[in-house]
């Protein structure tokens, strides 16, 4: 037995622990408003059996190979534990609902953070939720918090969102997914006129669902040396889909391509643009992003197995020296795991999960987590 397999099973032992009474969910109301509380908490046990790759799971953290660096780490933590609140009014024109959520992911994992904080009536949602780009029908279930690569990104920013049917429009805060970071702005500033415009149609069928998107964003930059704004036209798109091959068993995924989408590809290894150096020039980077999914369920638990990956073109900008030859170009993600269910609301985990980071010079690395959890929902 090698010395990966033996501390492996050395963290696997330590599964018996993972043992604590299921919380009850609450709900009452408040003169004619239903009031609900929902939330859980999680314990994540990690071992890193290479490089220290953080609370959740980052390919930045690889170590390219020939590299120097300690193998074997571990962590136990519960940042991932949130809590929600929900309200629902009746109106004569529909339910007027409101949702605010936090978690304990802020400043890296410790820090109380808001997740979701919006209201929604007749079709229109103001506030602060999961960007409208993004489709969960593409997600496969990991217990590392952050999951695979190259997903349209699940993050939640400011919005103003209107939706009818199965057709949603939203107007979004052009900094909260990577809009103000650029690459080579030396005496440049970037700066945000403009929301982002995200548009996506969602359909649910019994065996296909599926989900379009399409984003378009302004990216600008003020030159102070020559007293001069710049700016380019991004865009993104996005198409994800679900196919339920039996009733236990389905295939998820999802696809995304664009130029300038920076933090919406989830997890990606690009800024949105760069600026060129000769010319002052706003250029837009491009990015590519797949995912896929498998996903059995066995009895009171379900097998998942899922692939991402997350690329950028760094080409242009290496050309121009906007970049060295060390600058990640490519991310590769891949989960195995069983989460189990013996009762309602609680949930049980085991998963292994291969990373990788690739740089522009083509030089690579990877590294291996294992990682349990126990989830207590109510």
């Amino acid at each position: 037995m090698n010395n990966k397999i033996k501390k492996i099973a050395a963290v696997i032992s330590v599964s018996t622990l993972l043992s604590v009474p299921v919380a009850k969910a609450v709900s009452f109301d408040v003169e004619g408003t239903q009031v609900s509380l929902k939330g859980y908490g999680k314990l994540d046990f990690i071992y890193d059996l290479d490089a220290k790759l953080g609370n959740a799971a980052s390919n930045a953290a690889v170590r390219l190979d020939g590299d120097k660096g300690a193998d074997g780490h571990f962590d136990a933590h519960a940042f991932q534990t949130r809590l929600g609140i929900g309200t629902e009014t009746p109106t004569k024109s529909g339910a007027l609902t409101t949702y605010i959520e936090g978690d304990f992911w802020g400043g890296g994992g410790g820090t109380l953070r808001l997740r979701h904080a919006y209201g929604s009536w007749s079709g229109i949602l103001a506030g602060q939720t999961t960007t409208n780009f993004t489709s969960f029908l593409g997600y496969t279930p990991t217990i590392d918090f952050t999951g695979q690569v190259g997903q349209a990104n699940i993050a939640r920013q400011a919005q103003l969102r209107y939706t009818v049917q199965g057709l949603s429009i939203a107007l979004e805060d052009p900094s909260g997914l990577g809009g103000t970071t650029y690459t080579g702005a030396a005496n440049a500033e970037a700066k945000n006129s403009l929301p982002d415009l995200t548009l996506r149609y969602e359909h649910s069928g019994e065996r296909l669902s599926y989900a379009s998107s399409l984003l378009l964003r302004r990216l600008e930059v003020y030159n102070e040396a020559t007293d001069d704004e710049e700016s380019v036209f991004g865009y993104g798109a996005s198409l994800a889909a679900k196919v339920q091959l039996a009733p236990t068993v389905s295939v998820q995924g999802s696809v995304m391509y664009g130029e300038g989408t920076g933090g919406y590809l989830y997890l990606g290894p690009a800024a949105p643009a760069y600026v060129e150096p000769g010319s002052g020039d706003v250029e837009a980077i491009p990015a590519l992003g797949v995912a896929l999914g498998l996903t059995v369920k066995a009895g009171r638990g379900s097998y998942n197995l899922a692939y991402g990956l997350g690329k950028a073109d760094w080409d242009d900008a290496h050309r121009d020296g906007v970049v060295e030859a060390d600058r990640d170009n490519e991310y590769q993600s891949l989960y195995l795991n069983y989460i189990w269910s013996p009762v309602s609301r609680l949930d049980y985990g085991v998963e292994v999960s291969h990373h990788t980071r690739e740089v522009v010079d083509g030089r690579d690395g990877s590294a291996t987590r294992l990682q349990m959890m126990a989830k207590y929902s109510f």
